[in-house]
């Protein structure tokens, strides 16, 4: 009787979600909400996709390999060998981390994402898993996460770390598509035992209080048991990180990671962040420079926000370690949007008036797949305690602004920019807000709505 009450006892713990027995479990609906607060807060960051792939930059025997740029090991089918190459001219000399933060600081972003290894598995940290590092093959010799960590230290930013668990085209891992040169064959467990596994433990342990994420992602090859190896590892060193939903083996995560596109109703009930480009591609590519607009770029932003999520946005450096001067100059108009329209942004939560916006639409993503998405860009909503904020995208003609009705009186409406107050004429269809003939924004401008 005891051997088959263990065999029922074991056949139910199999069918549980990763997370029921690698700790997820234990934790109360306050512990999460106390670990999730500045994340909640933060709701827009860097990405930073940065690599040796920057050195070829998306080209391969003088030739252009199609697709995003860190891929192109894998695109272009380059040998092990061959690729391993581009490390010796992998130097960033001009890589400067504190003009790096206070870029994402002075954009109004809360937090950075960076790669501290891709699928090609050149690790962007001082490793002692794997010689084919940044400091051990590279003329560069440092470790360029070090001054990042204290620049962000510095200017009160979150530092987290993005960690391809799973593929790694030069360490043994897995591949994508499948693999292409012979010298790839290699025990997978024993690549996560070996590498993956010590190298998580030193991103978790040589930075101080960062990371405060760890970013996985693509989890080919993982299963149960690789995924809570990694998982107990960073853990036992990091209680209160925050992971996302990339690790494979069937872990449930803290947030959804929609990539180049936004869902129409967000993830209602779960944290989520959307991950975008500035332009086509993640690592730098020399011949993308198809650059989203600032106008884009913002209506992403309250897009997102509007409907509880995160905004992740990325930059890809140069081999010199200079982000492109178009990445900047778009960063630094959103920073200048944010310093008078942050308080609509940071730790606001969802619209009041639903989040469709009207009827759904198909739009192509950043990877040219169609998705639904919200059909009307006039405006969106975003919310606080006894506040309700209108961003106004389609400033209209006539000086009148309606919303659905509210069952809550408006006690005062003014405009964010210059705090002008406005005349609001509520009824039981809607409300009517009358406007200024301009706009104070060029590309949308915030109605505060005071509320009891």
């Amino acid at each position: 009787m005891k051997r088959i009450l263990l065999l029922i006892v074991l056949a139910c713990v199999a069918t549980l979600p990763f997370g029921s027995f690698a700790g997820e479990a234990t934790e109360t609906k306050e512990q999460r909400d106390a670990r999730m607060a500045w994340w909640r807060e933060a709701k827009f960051g860097l990405f930073i996709h940065w690599g040796v792939y920057s050195v070829p930059a998306g080209f391969y025997q003088d030739k252009p390999v199609k697709g995003i740029g860190e891929w192109i090991m894998n695109r272009g089918k380059i040998p092990m060998a061959e690729y391993q190459q581009f490390a010796k001219q992998f130097n960033p000399a001009k890589y400067n981390a504190d003009d790096w933060v206070k870029a994402a600081k002075d954009a109004g972003m809360k937090y950075i994402i960076i790669t501290s290894k891709h699928h090609d598995g050149f690790a962007m940290f001082d490793t002692k898993a794997n010689p084919w590092n940044i400091v051990q093959a590279s003329p560069y010799g440092k470790d360029p996460l070090k001054d990042l960590a204290a620049a962000c230290r510095k200017y009160g930013v979150k530092l987290g770390f993005y960690y391809s668990q799973a593929q790694d085209w030069n360490n043994g891992g897995s591949a994508s598509g499948g693999k292409w040169d012979k010298a790839q064959e290699y025990d997978m467990d024993e690549y996560i035992d070996k590498v993956a596994v010590p190298q998580v433990k030193e991103i978790c342990s040589n930075y101080g209080e960062f990371p405060a994420v760890i970013w996985w992602d693509t989890p080919t090859g993982m299963n149960t048991n690789r995924a809570q190896k990694l998982y107990d590892a960073v853990h036992a060193l990091r209680p209160n990180i925050i992971l996302n939903n990339r690790l494979g083996g069937g872990f449930k995560s803290d947030t959804e990671t929609p990539e180049q596109h936004i869902p129409q109703k967000g993830y209602p009930g779960r944290d989520w962040e959307a991950c975008m480009t500035l332009n086509d591609t993640w690592g730098f590519k020399r011949d993308d420079n198809n650059w989203k607009s600032t106008e884009t770029l913002l209506f992403n932003l309250v897009d997102i926000v509007s409907k509880g999520g995160n905004y992740l946005l990325n930059v890809g450096p140069t081999s010199e370690g200079i982000i492109p001067q178009p990445s900047l100059d778009r960063l630094a108009e959103i920073g200048k949007w944010m310093k008078v329209n942050s308080e609509a942004i940071y730790g606001a939560g969802t619209s009041c008036f639903g989040v469709e916006y009207g009827q759904a639409v198909k739009e192509k993503d950043g990877y040219g797949k169609e998705r639904e998405t919200s059909g009307s860009r006039e405006w969106r909503c975003t919310t606080k305690s006894g506040k309700i904020y209108l961003h106004i995208f389609k400033w209209p003609k006539d000086g009148k602004f309606e919303v659905p009705a509210l069952s809550s009186k408006v006690q005062k409406a003014y405009l964010l920019a210059g705090q002008k107050k406005l005349k609001v004429k509520q009824t039981e269809t809607g409300i009517s807000i009358a406007l200024p003939e301009k706009a104070p924004d060029a590309i949308a401008s915030v109605v505060c709505l005071e509320i009891k």
